[in-house]
């Protein structure tokens, strides 16, 4: 792999390098959060390990295993020093310019040696409870004949990315949806009590993320530009960059709405849902389409040093 690769070939790295050590895990890499069985008591450490503060990247004996060895053994301690079992280790890491995928992977492999050591599981997520697994919905089960749509309006955070970067003027509501996003908590739990097969949230624009569903199912989804609904203010912004309000609206990112795949039947009695195209049999991947044609359209991805 090589150090200029993208999140998604990092993605894929992590998922060969680590490794499940408990049957309490029922989801983790794959999907947007970790999923585990709880035990009657859960012991919880956070600590941050800071680049000149903690150590120092820039020493010649210092490498990024011995960085994501020291950070994981310090939290670890923690846990020791309650008497109590490891368990799982959810993990954040903020990566300076330049910081490639090679380092990175050596930075989590040395963790990863670790948590074989200690039978500790590494994941990257939030912590959240569900009272059944049957409650939660994952990235995998779209079905071909679902529909897929989105809750809310898209394109109002790279709207107001752009005004914040002077690339655009525009309203400030724009810019406080970038700043200040909203998790759609509820519409997640209405959602997935309506029967939804399949969800994720719009971190990286439908462009992306619908992909994720397409991959994860096994499935192909068709995707009608023309049917996103819009934030107001979004088409001004589009045209002052030069591209079309929909390309904005479904790559941009950062929205945080949800996009949904349900049966046909379901969609009905789902509400604030804007159904924007289908699910079909085929090869996993995402088709986008406006005013009846074809339109080729690349998301967004996050790069790596």
């Amino acid at each position: 792999m090589s150090a200029t690769g993208g999140e998604l070939s990092l993605i894929a790295a992590f998922e060969r390098l680590l490794e499940a050590r408990t049957d309490r895990l029922v989801r983790w890499l794959g999907d947007d959060a970790a999923v585990v069985r709880a035990r009657p008591l859960q012991v919880t450490s956070v600590d941050a390990m800071v680049d000149g503060v903690h150590f120092r990247l820039d020493h010649p004996r210092v490498t990024p295993a011995d960085v994501g060895h020291r950070a994981f053994a310090a939290a670890l301690s923690d846990l020791a020093a309650m008497g109590a079992d490891a368990g799982e280790a959810y993990v954040t890491l903020g990566l300076p310019d330049g910081f490639g995928a090679d380092a990175v992977l050596e930075l989590v492999g040395a963790m990863e040696a670790l948590a074989a050591h200690t039978g500790t599981t590494i994941a990257v997520t939030v912590v959240g409870w569900a009272d059944d697994e049957a409650d939660l919905v994952g990235r995998d089960g779209a079905r071909p004949g679902d529909r897929i749509g989105v809750t809310g309006r898209l394109g109002a955070s790279a709207a107001g990315l752009a005004i914040l970067e002077g690339r655009a003027t525009g309203d400030d509501a724009l810019v406080t949806a970038h700043l200040r996003p909203e998790p759609r908590f509820a519409e997640g739990r209405a959602l997935a009590a309506a029967g939804a097969h399949a969800m994720i949230d719009l971190s990286d624009g439908i462009a992306t993320d619908a992909g994720h569903i397409a991959r994860r199912s096994g499935v192909r989804i068709e995707i009608d530009l023309d049917a996103l609904p819009l934030a107001e203010g979004v088409a001004e912004v589009a045209a002052q960059l030069g591209v079309p309000a929909a390309e904005l609206g479904a790559t941009g990112g950062e929205d945080y709405e949800l996009c949904v795949c349900a049966a046909s039947d379901a969609c009905a009695r789902i509400a604030g849902v804007t159904w924007v195209g289908g699910v079909l049999p085929g090869t996993a991947a995402v088709a986008f389409s406006s005013g009846g044609r074809s339109r080729p359209l690349a998301g967004y991805e996050h790069r790596v040093g």
